[in-house]
């Protein structure tokens, strides 16, 4: 299909705004539908891709401003292929679990949803900078509005601090990205936002430093790495569930990708000498925030923090510098994106029925809920990396890929794995086993048909990626080669030619 990325970006937002017509009793399933095409498209998208190769495919070039250099420029690989995907599933998974009893104005709601997904969608085939600036920026207004009109009691003051800090960084980001454009005129007399142009740019190390920390800046508020995250568990904390699941699945990860995306390629020396700053700041973030997460009594706040330390996973993965560690990086990226989803779909049910998320008042919910508690129980399961689950895939690649940079760091990074595993199964205990605590739980319902539809997919998707990851991993694999013989091939000082490890090498070294 040609132009088949530009359908996918601006579908939802000319179905946005044709949802303002569509009547209130239909918004939902209008919103279903637009979303389920949606996701059919990206389907499509996946079974026309080349996964032999490592370059961008369906991609589509027009000028707008041709003074700057500035296009419409779109693309995917395989690094960005299976995020696009992601994003549409989690967006038509997250409309079908909207409750219209609960959500006042569900037509607004459906039209915020639509516009925020042409957002994510931009962004990850974004190849122009100041398109991918754009969406980027876009994407915080429809968020903002998400958890100040649904949010919690303190939501303004939430989404006020999420648009703010994240906002911030993205202005520093942007004068990055404009003085690399800048650095590019100078060397070719050529202005162009182009970033596979940008990619044949040799920067002096001196230059790198300073342009990989003002990218930096942006993606690690938005990631959001220590000690950018503050803004996160309070945000996780008032929004709606559906702005929870889209926050957590996808919006997080326009940070980590960019550092794929943009850190990497561009400034391969830099990123070398950066990585025992990442490690850290990436180490205080897993260990930390998972110590935090245990210490929480309100359930959700225990899945907030338990992703935040998560991210920090993926990002000692995305700065290993091998194939093992990115490649894992990026499918950890969909195991949290999957996993994390589903638990904050699961805390939002049991929170409608009962009009609280504390533990404490649960208890015995296994007896009263099977079908909630085994699914609750499968995703739990896979956030802690159990093996034949989906989170094991992604956690193993990175630690193993990590482990050529540093074996201590590796091995306390891995801790997380056993703290994880103690907090969430602290919270299954707590809120599922023993006496029902409660009395009033004793007429909670189980799972009902919408909640179901929403939630087995996902299951389905963790148990078989976990068991077979192949189909996923072949593609992301390739085009993560070709990034580090890139990289290897730009890079400038020796420690980075030796630091990054391409396949060419490892099969050299071999």
């Amino acid at each position: 299909m040609e132009h088949i990325l530009t359908i996918l970006i601006f579908f939802p937002l000319l179905a946005g705004i044709l949802g303002f017509i569509v009547e209130k009793e239909s918004a939902r399933a209008y919103g279903i539908s637009v979303a389920a095409i949606e996701f059919i498209l990206s389907l499509w998208l996946w079974f026309s891709f080349d996964i032999n190769s490592a370059d961008m495919q369906f991609t589509e070039f027009l000028p707008v401003i041709k003074e700057f250099g500035i296009s419409y420029n779109v693309g995917v690989d395989g690094i960005s292929l299976f995020i696009v995907i992601m994003s549409t599933m989690i967006t038509l998974i997250g409309i079908i679990s909207l409750n219209e009893e609960k959500i006042d104005n569900m037509k607004n709601m459906i039209v915020s949803l639509l516009f925020l997904e042409m957002t994510m969608v931009g962004v990850f085939v974004a190849l122009d900078a100041i398109m991918f600036y754009l969406f980027w920026e876009l994407s915080l207004v429809p968020m903002l509005y998400i958890i100040g009109a649904w949010g919690g009691p303190t939501r303004v003051y939430a989404a006020v601090k999420f648009f703010l800090y994240t906002f911030a960084g993205s202005l520093i980001m942007l004068v990055g990205l404009l003085s690399i454009a800048y650095l590019y005129h100078l060397e070719t007399s050529v202005w162009t936002f182009n970033l596979l142009d940008w990619y044949q740019l040799d920067l002096s190390v001196n230059l790198q430093y300073w342009l990989f920390l003002a990218l930096f800046v942006g993606f690690a508020f938005k990631v959001p790495m220590f000690p950018f995250h503050t803004w996160l568990p309070h945000a996780h904390g008032q929004a709606p569930t559906i702005g929870s699941v889209i926050l957590a699945a996808v919006l997080l990860k326009m940070g980590t990708y960019g550092f794929v995306r943009f850190s990497l390629p561009l400034f391969p020396d830099a990123s070398v000498e950066m990585i025992p700053m990442v490690t850290v700041l990436s180490i205080i973030m897993i260990i930390y925030t998972a110590m935090v997460a245990f210490a929480q009594k309100d359930m959700k706040q225990v899945i907030a923090y338990s992703s935040v330390s998560h991210m920090g996973i993926i990002m000692i993965g995305v700065f290993a510098m091998n194939a093992e560690g990115i490649t894992g990086s990026i499918f950890q990226m969909l195991s949290h994106g999957m996993v994390s989803g589903a638990l904050f779909l699961l805390v939002g049910i049991i929170y409608e029925r009962t009009g609280t998320k504390t533990m404490s008042k649960f208890g015995g919910l296994a007896s009263i809920m099977p079908v909630y508690a085994t699914i609750f129980g499968v995703m739990l399961m896979a956030s802690v990396g159990l093996p034949l689950t989906i989170g094991f895939v992604g956690e193993f690649l990175v630690l193993l890929g990590f482990y050529e940079v540093s074996p201590i760091a590796t091995v306390i990074a891995g801790t997380s794995i056993i703290i994880g595993a103690i907090y969430m199964l602290s919270l299954f205990k707590k809120s599922f086993f023993g006496e029902v605590t409660n009395e009033s739980n004793r007429s909670l319902k189980d799972l009902n048909a919408r909640e179901l539809t929403a939630l087995l997919p996902l299951v389905a998707i963790v148990v078989w990626l976990g068991i077979y990851p192949k189909p996923i991993l072949k593609p992301i694999d390739n085009s993560v080669q070709k990034l580090l013989t890139d990289m290897e091939y730009k890079a400038r000082t020796p420690e980075a030619k030796k630091r990054i490890i391409s396949i060419q090498r490892a099969k050299e070294e071999k």
